[in-house]
């Protein structure tokens, strides 16, 4: 098998096993479907046993096709080792740096990984951005070399590194009649119509956390799994939400309002994750101090009179809101 299997055929099938779809492994490494259901096929008949199966809309794989995917996963891992093993005798003008984030960190992760390669083109970098279930599953298997989450899972033995902050604010339509006002009671904002995201999300759990130490709850009107979504809603005049300020990236300075409420903005943080006991790749950890250097941009005002004076306290919201959160790694 080995003298007739290549390196793509492999790469195609971890592709599939990982991502459990034809489509999204076309997708991904930017192939059509008709080849990579060739080359699949081509596979199956070297191995000379069916790798996978269709159940459904779903595709599962045989037990060879498990054996495989490990196998391949382990053939990668020691070419990536070797990989940065030379980049480390040449520096960082060589070598690959695979990133994973969560949803909300679209709206920054591009901008920062852009950067760094414009200061290392000799690094190939890739960057996968999906829902949070997928990203534990990714790390679970040590598939990336960083992770950018906004709560360091607690059921995963991590490093946690805070990178940035990442604040939780009060949006509104910009004729909200709210975003008149100043200093809102938390029972003010309680009697509104919220929009949230789905019962697990980390910025769900952060908001729910402080109405519950005031004796609150609020109860959703809509439940929406996108931040873009979300956003929709707003500006439809169907309630109020709390998002992550960098939601706020590439929007006209007065297209929402950012409501002056007690206790907000929640104050979080972005971090770069990693399994604990890994050693990362000079490149990764490269990549690690160069997020630590950055400079914070601009944090997000509150409405405290009107949109038009929201519009003029968040014109550089969308560089990065909030200063760097510069801290020590955390073991979780």
């Amino acid at each position: 098998m080995r003298h007739h299997t290549t390196f793509r055929q492999l790469e195609i099938f971890e592709s599939i096993a990982r991502l459990g779809s034809f489509t999204r492994a076309s997708e991904e490494l930017y192939l059509t479907q008709p080849t990579v259901s060739m080359q699949m096929k081509k596979l199956a008949d070297l191995v000379g046993a069916p790798l996978v199966e269709q159940v459904g809309k779903k595709v599962m794989l045989t037990e060879d096709g498990r054996e495989l995917a490990q196998a391949s996963r382990e053939i990668f891992a020691i070419l990536d080792r070797f990989t940065m093993s030379v980049a480390q005798r040449r520096g960082l003008e060589k070598g690959k740096l695979k990133l994973m984030a969560i949803t909300t960190a679209s709206y920054f992760a591009p901008r920062l990984l852009g950067d760094f390669a414009k200061e290392h083109p000799g690094i190939e970098v890739s960057l996968r951005v999906t829902n949070k279930e997928q990203v534990l599953a990714s790390m679970a298997d040590n598939l990336d070399d960083l992770y950018l989450l906004g709560t360091p899972p607690e059921e995963i033995d991590v490093v946690a590194t805070p990178i940035m902050d990442n604040p939780i604010v009060v949006l509104a339509a910009p004729d909200h009649p709210l975003a008149r006002e100043s200093r809102l009671p938390l029972e003010r904002l309680a009697r509104e119509p919220w929009i949230m995201r789905e019962a697990g999300s980390g910025t769900r759990k952060a908001i729910e956390r402080l109405f519950h130490e005031h004796r609150l709850e609020i109860q959703p009107r809509l439940e929406l799994g996108s931040n873009e979504a979300i956003k929709q809603a707003i500006l439809a005049g169907l309630g109020v939400s709390a998002l992550s300020c960098h939601v706020l990236t590439l929007h006209q300075p007065d297209q929402f309002a950012v409501l002056d409420v007690e206790g907000f903005p929640i104050q979080r943080h972005w971090y770069a994750v990693y399994p604990a006991g890994r050693r990362i790749s000079v490149v990764a950890r490269a990549f690690l101090d160069y997020l630590l250097a950055q400079p914070g941009g601009a944090a997000c005002a509150p409405a405290s009179t009107s949109a038009s004076t929201f519009a003029s306290t968040t014109t550089d919201c969308g560089g990065g809101c909030g200063r760097r959160a510069g801290g020590p790694a955390i073991a979780r």
